[in-house]
């Protein structure tokens, strides 16, 4: 827990009382509190400046990402719209999938309400940078605090792209080497969801990113003027409305997006980058669509 975090609120989930007791037991200056039910959301929003919201059922095998639309979808469309009627201020993370239309969604309930600040609202694709960190560390065998790969696009299948030729430090890579290193990083999740054969998802790796992530928007709310990290984001780096990327954070959120990861592509990272926006397209056009379908009172 970032000893930034002065309160943490818990909503609805397992176990609440229990996780929220055993977290205020670690040694930061957080207090915790737990909150249970929509009766009690609103005080549970009350004053937050940061909002992340996992919610929502996980994958298991043979299932993808847009599989989950119909369930998550709902989720994050009524908490973000009491996000927006409680803490309308808040930055907010959304980790629930698929993130490449769950975003859209909340944009067009903020959107309704009011509210919305397209320098507030991320999708945490967190992950994907953690493992392409991760496995290009081990492939090039670096040191992993050193290694840092962008990944643009968006957060599913194909949409992942890691910017290998972009990675720092400075690595070479075969053909071979990127092709396989690419896929199992847009694969990575059914990796996981096949390796726990139904008993769950990437949540241990997620909440690692998601951790950082938070950690990363504390830093910059509390005024460090030095803090990058990829997000999935109203953009104007493509022709699409929503975007991938790496961000710089601000107190007010997203300061400034990078065009510079988009420029200088191998022939590879540019081919991918085309075949992934009719998909990405398609995702952020299905969440507008629900969220249009399905007003929220202002």
């Amino acid at each position: 827990m970032s000893p930034l975090v002065s309160d943490l609120h818990l909503y609805d989930i397992a176990n609440v009382k229990g996780v929220a007791a055993d977290i205020s037991h670690c040694n930061t200056p957080s207090q915790v509190r737990d909150f249970t039910g929509a009766a009690e959301l609103a005080n549970c929003l009350k004053g937050v400046d940061v909002v992340v919201i996992p919610a929502g059922v996980p994958r298991k095998p043979g299932m993808t990402r847009d599989d989950l639309f119909n369930i998550n979808a709902g989720i994050v469309r009524d908490l973000v719209s009491a996000v927006a009627d409680n803490c309308p201020g808040a930055f907010i993370h959304i980790i629930s999938n698929p993130v490449n239309s769950t975003v859209p969604i909340a944009a067009e309930v903020l959107k309704q309400k009011g509210v919305y600040d397209p320098k507030k609202l991320f999708g945490v694709t967190t992950l994907d940078v953690v493992r392409a960190n991760t496995f290009v560390a081990q492939r090039k065998n670096l040191k992993l605090i050193d290694v840092d790969v962008p990944v643009v696009g968006g957060h599913a299948g194909i949409t992942i792209l890691p910017l290998l030729s972009k990675t720092k430090p400075s690595a070479s890579f075969t053909g071979e080497e990127i092709e396989e290193l690419t896929v199992r990083i847009q694969n990575a999740g059914t990796e996981v969801v096949e390796a726990k054969a139904g008993a769950g998802s990437a949540t241990l790796s997620m909440a690692y990113a998601a951790a950082r992530f938070v950690e990363s928007s504390l830093r910059a709310l509390d005024g460090d003027g030095d803090v990058y990290e990829c997000s999935f984001v109203q953009s104007d780096l493509t022709e699409l409305p929503f975007f991938a990327s790496r961000v710089k954070l601000g107190r007010k959120g997203v300061e400034a997006l990078i065009p510079s990861d988009l420029q200088g592509l191998t022939e590879y990272e540019q081919k991918a980058l085309e075949a992934l926006k009719p998909e990405l397209k398609a995702s952020i056009e299905k969440g507008i669509a629900f969220a249009q379908k399905q007003t929220v009172a202002a």
